[in-house]
Formats: C-alpha cells, sequence, structure tokens
C-alpha cells in the first residue's frame, strides 16, 4: 500500500521531507503541498510530481490525502493537528507541537475524543542509532540504576532572529525529550544558570547556559547549551549508574594524520547530524499507517510534557529560581507509550 501523503510548509525542513519521502521512504508518496509562500508550494510540489493546496485547510480536506506532515511556522502547528484530527487522518507534526501548553492539551483531548492515536511529533533523536543503543544499555540494566546525565548540545552558529528562550524552547527541548525516553522517568524541576557570556554572540542572547534538572526518581541531569561554540555541531550524552556509564558515541569519521598532527572532522549542523534518524522515523511512520496501526513514536502527550518542561526552563532563565514541572495526570489513552 502506497501512503499518500500532503504537507503543509514547505521550507527548509519542508522541502527535506518532502525529498526524503520521495526519494528515501518507500511506500510513500507526496501528492500535495501547501505553504503560505504560494510560488514556493507550487515550486516544491511541481518538482516531485504533486500539486499545490491553497492551504493547509484545503489539503487535509483532499481526499486522496491519507495522512499529513506538518512543517509549518510554530505558531501553526496546533491548527493543523486539531484540523487532521477532526478529519480522522494521522499527521506527523514536526517539534513543537504547539506553541503553549493549552494548545498541546487540546490536541491531546481531540484525539482522545476521536479514540485512536493519530499524531506522532517530530522527535527525531529517538531514532537515532547511537541514543537506542543507549536505550537498550539502560533498559537492560548494564550500568545499574542511573544517578546523573551529562549533556551538551553546540552550535557552530545562530542567526541574530535566535533568542536566549529558544535555548529551552527550540534547543534543549531535543535532550528534554530524549531523556525523558531514555530514562523512563519525567522531568519535575529546572534551574538555568548563565556562565560567562561568549563574545560570539548577538547582545540580546545569553549564550552559553546551562540547564539543571531533576527526574522524579532523582536523577540530576546537566546540560550545556552553547549555540555559539564556533566549531561545529557536537551532541553529547553519558549517563553515570551505579555500575557503570553509557555514552552517546560521536559520529563515525576517519582520523586522518598528517604533518604531525592527527585530526577528526567535526560536523557542521543537525541535517548531517541526524539525516538517518530523519529517515528511521520516516520510514517506521509510513510503514506503520501502510499496516493500519496507529503511530507508535512519540505522542501527543510527549509533544505536552515537553511543551511544559521547556515553559519551566524558561521562568527559571529569567527569575534564576528552581523551576518545578507542574503536569496533568498523565492518561490512561498513552499508557502504553514508551514514554
Amino acid at each position: 500500500m502506497t501512503v499518500r501523503v500532503g504537507v503543509i510548509g514547505a521550507g527548509m525542513i519542508g522541502q527535506d521531507h518532502v525529498r526524503r519521502l520521495t526519494e528515501v521512504v518507500a511506500g510513500a508518496e507526496v501528492v500535495a503541498v501547501a505553504d503560505l509562500d504560494a510560488e514556493r508550494a507550487a515550486r516544491v510540489a511541481e518538482a516531485v510530481g504533486a500539486r499545490a493546496a491553497a492551504d493547509g485547510a484545503d489539503l487535509i480536506g483532499q481526499s486522496d490525502v491519507d495522512a499529513v506532515v506538518v512543517t509549518s511556522w510554530g505558531p501553526t502547528h496546533a491548527e493543523h493537528v486539531l484540523a487532521a484530527i477532526a478529519a480522522g487522518k494521522p499527521v506527523f507534526c514536526e517539534k513543537p507541537l504547539a506553541t503553549t501548553a493549552e494548545d498541546c492539551l487540546r490536541i491531546v483531548e481531540a484525539e482522545q475524543a476521536f479514540g485512536r492515536r493519530l499524531v506522532q511529533v517530530g522527535f527525531m533523536r529517538r531514532y537515532d542509532a547511537g541514543y537506542r543503543e543507549m536505550k537498550r544499555v539502560l533498559d537492560a540494566g548494564e550500568i545499574g540504576t542511573p544517578l546523573m546525565v551529562h549533556c551538551a548540545h553546540r552550535n557552530a552558529t545562530v542567526p541574530e532572529s535566535y533568542h536566549s528562550e529558544m535555548a529551552a524552547q527550540d534547543t534543549a527541548v531535543h535532550e528534554i525529550d530524549v531523556l525523558r525516553w531514555l530514562l523512563s522517568d519525567e522531568i519535575v524541576s529546572a534551574q538555568v544558570l548563565t556562565p560567562r557570556s561568549t563574545g560570539n554572540r548577538f547582545p540580546h542572547l545569553r549564550d552559553p547556559q546551562i540547564m539543571l534538572f531533576e527526574t522524579a526518581a532523582g536523577v540530576r541531569i546537566d546540560l550545556e547549551v552553547f549555540v555559539n561554540c564556533q566549531y561545529g555541531y557536537d551532541i553529547q550524552c553519558e549517563t553515570v549508574g551505579e555500575a557503570g556509564l553509557v555514552r552517546l558515541p560521536d559520529p563515525a569519521s576517519p582520523a586522518v594524520r598528517t604533518a604531525g598532527s592527527s585530526r577528526v572532522a567535526v560536523l557542521q549542523d543537525w541535517k548531517q547530524r541526524f539525516a538517518a534518524a530523519f529517515d528511521v522515523e520516516f520510514q517506521e511512520w509510513i510503514d506503520t499507517l501502510a499496516a493500519g496501526r496507529e503511530p507508535a513514536g512519540p505522542s501527543s502527550w510527549d509533544g505536552y510534557a515537553a511543551t511544559v518542561i521547556t515553559d519551566a526552563t524558561v521562568e527559571a532563565l529569567h527569575t534564576g529560581r528552581v523551576v518545578g514541572v507542574t503536569m496533568k495526570d498523565r492518561p490512561a489513552f498513552y499508557a502504553g507509550d514508551a514514554r
């Protein structure tokens, strides 16, 4: 069975997913594209033999669109996801699920009212081979009970439009989701420390930031977010347990020895680092839909949880306090999720 997909949002990530669904993923066909820029939507659609839809609502309502991918501007996500649920169509939504916890809850409630899972959120790190091996090690108890986690999320540079709150909302949100999943535990508090700022930043940006989290089981997490590190895109994660530790491997890269030195290249952007994870994520999503099953990846509840935690982290940045994370009780509807 071929799953016919409509893509809402034809910007950089939307175009990359159109390419992925067309050239990499088996069993998928992009049949419609929508974007606020009608010319861009038409151009992206024509390149893959699809058609341009007037807008997101028009695309969702088209009878030959089996499933929807939302890659539009974040504040529009809730509108499109809710429309897809109302139409009974599976929807893959890039993060954030919505920009407010209230809108995330509206999605959670709409999905429960529909009676089956339709939504998957694009937290691609759960599909990275290194993180999946870390998850296997932790679940098998190979390092004993986890006690501490040390993480770093570094970008070479960011554009001037990047602001201090985005360190939590757009950057750390990936660690927040993947750590909830790795530890099968919930984050209950957040704190942000701001060390000496780098000179390689815009005046409005606090960079780097050190985020401290505590989980319900008492695991302590420290996360360095440094988005102007200059040297590349560098993701680190190490979990220390009672009987050992497990560390996320760096991407494979040849070591070159020449002229009295040894060097290993550092990746420069997230597209290089997680390209394979995106491919696996979408192939599993399409395979699941083709088999008539509910999406098995990160759920609406995961999207809600991540938003609540990033909200607390932003509050901690502005207040300097340890901020508690207050979430609704997890509905039984999502009890089967990995977390």
